[in-house]
């Protein structure tokens, strides 16, 4: 399976973290068989030396003949003696120790239990284990402490002891222990290999699905954005194909909305450049044909600007919307003060407004005493409330009026938009459609791209703005528009703000 250089493999990832322990394991598993192998070498054979050592005490404490020196008394006899040294492997040892601690019989290099095994207390006749050097021989030991039969009868009365030990060298043991290990590592050497087959081949069975999903989404075609089919593939997976799911449902509706866009814009344009082409192509012909007159000509003239200013108000429009959509450009944000933003807007438009014989006002604190600020971009708040403006002036008749309103939270926390007009009003039927790019209110002659609203809340669903749509004034039977008041419409945008930094 090829990957990119600095990608991990899946595949080599979960081989890793298989076969390390194992890996790890084995070495701990040859010295636990090691442990194991040896306590089970050494226990029949310490039992046996362990009865040759009680068997020497029995001997030794029962009492001798009168006459026959201490060392006659507790030395073995001929035939003990060797069988003790008829062992062809081993070496065997054993010594006895009198009352005092003096040597009555076997070999003096044996050495007796060391101070820290005599601070366990003395028991007669309890048999005891230790590992000791003979020379420069690893020897196993077993040894005990004897009462004569004398003082057990209490003819003595005293409370010394006798030392037995047995010792023997390890040569069987270890030969026993290297059987065992060999029998239970040996087959290790074969298992281990097979297992990490098994897994290898365990892990590339349970890769092949994600193989298989891999090749049905590679040959897919470019276009193709329907969801992937969660029925073939295993249950770890499922979420992640959810989620690639949950993305291509995204961006099919967003390469839609796309395309539906292009598609109306295109229209849109064309209108405008086909007013152009045709008024130059009529104005050309009656130059030609030597009937042009200046006033026929001013009105070509005049078309000709109306239909480039169309024109450019569009891209205008387009321009704005693609950077409203720009989530990386509306993410530079800084402190905004929307009351000196609104009042720059309406001095900007006061011309217009005077044309169109439209009262168009500012309502709220000025830009020096205005106590709360916005985050956000600058640029796009300025283009929220122009257009809020333009579609205002657009739609309400002469001798109407527009205001422009700020409203701040008293608690610090909402900086209140409002852009209210006298026009005509939008049906409440209309007023989710008004916010769909290049939508016009049924009903309207006015010259507009249909892209001021839609810009409007894109730009404020980028702040986490609230944005609401209602009438401006109660809705009358027989109300005439004709004075400019109308029911009107008014915009109402809430922002999340902070107070200003003094």
């Amino acid at each position: 399976m090829s990957t990119n250089a600095g990608n991990r493999s899946l595949f080599g990832e979960i081989l890793d973290w298989m076969l390390a322990p194992l890996l790890l394991i084995w070495p701990i598993s040859v010295a636990l068989t090691w442990l194991v192998a040896q306590g089970i070498a050494n226990r029949p054979y310490d039992r046996e030396l362990g009865e040759m050592a009680r068997s020497l005490g029995l001997q030794v404490a029962a009492e001798a003949p009168v006459g026959r020196s201490a060392k006659n008394r507790y030395a073995l006899a001929p035939e003990a003696a060797a069988l003790l040294r008829a062992d062809e492997t081993d070496t065997v040892f054993y010594q006895v120790l009198g009352l005092r601690g003096e040597l009555l019989s076997g070999d003096a290099q044996l050495p007796v239990p060391s101070s820290d095994e005599d601070s366990a207390a003395i028991v007669p006749w309890e048999l005891r284990y230790r590992d000791d050097e003979v020379g420069n021989e690893r020897v196993r030991v077993a040894y005990l402490w004897v009462a004569p039969e004398n003082q057990i009868n209490g003819q003595a009365g005293s409370s010394k002891l006798m030392l037995v030990q047995v010792a023997e060298t390890l040569g069987k043991r270890a030969r026993l222990t290297n059987e065992i290990i060999k029998g239970v590592i040996l087959p290790q050497f074969v298992i281990l290999p097979l297992a990490v087959l098994l897994v290898w081949l365990a892990l590339a069975r349970g890769i092949a699905p994600l193989n298989e999903l891999q090749r049905r989404i590679r040959s897919r075609d470019s276009s193709d954005l329907s969801p992937i089919d969660e029925r073939r593939i295993p249950d770890e997976v499922a979420p992640l194909v959810r989620a690639i799911n949950d993305l291509l449902g995204r961006l099919d509706q967003s390469i839609g909305a796309q395309k539906h866009f292009l598609a109306d814009a295109a229209h849109q344009l064309k209108t405008p450049l086909a007013g152009l082409r045709t008024q130059a192509e009529f104005a050309q012909r009656e130059i030609d044909e030597g009937r042009s007159q200046p006033a026929e000509l001013k009105r070509s003239l005049q078309q000709i600007a109306l239909s480039s200013q169309r024109a450019a108000h569009m891209v205008n429009q387009l321009l704005a919307m693609a950077r409203a959509e720009d989530k990386e450009h509306a993410a530079r944000r800084s402190e905004v003060n929307i009351a000196r933003i609104a009042m720059e807007t309406v001095r900007d438009f006061v011309p217009r407004a005077f044309d169109k014989s439209l009262d168009l006002g500012y309502e709220g604190p000025d830009a020096e005493h205005s106590t709360l600020r916005v985050l956000g971009h600058p640029l796009l708040i300025r283009e929220l409330i122009r257009n809020l403006v333009d579609n205002a002036l657009l739609y309400t008749p002469p001798r109407g009026t527009v205001t422009v309103r700020v409203v701040e939270d008293p608690f610090g926390q909402v900086s209140v938009l409002q852009v209210e007009d006298s026009g005509p009003g939008i049906p409440e039927s209309e007023r989710d459609k008004v916010f769909q790019p290049f939508y016009r209110a049924l009903g309207t002659n006015t010259d507009g791209s249909g892209l001021g609203l839609a810009i409007v809340r894109e730009i404020a669903h980028q702040h986490e703005a609230e944005i609401t749509l209602d009438d401006a004034r109660q809705r009358r039977p027989g109300l005439a528009e004709a004075d400019g008041q109308g029911p009107g419409a008014r915009f109402t945008i809430r922002f999340h703000a902070h107070p200003a930094d003094k």
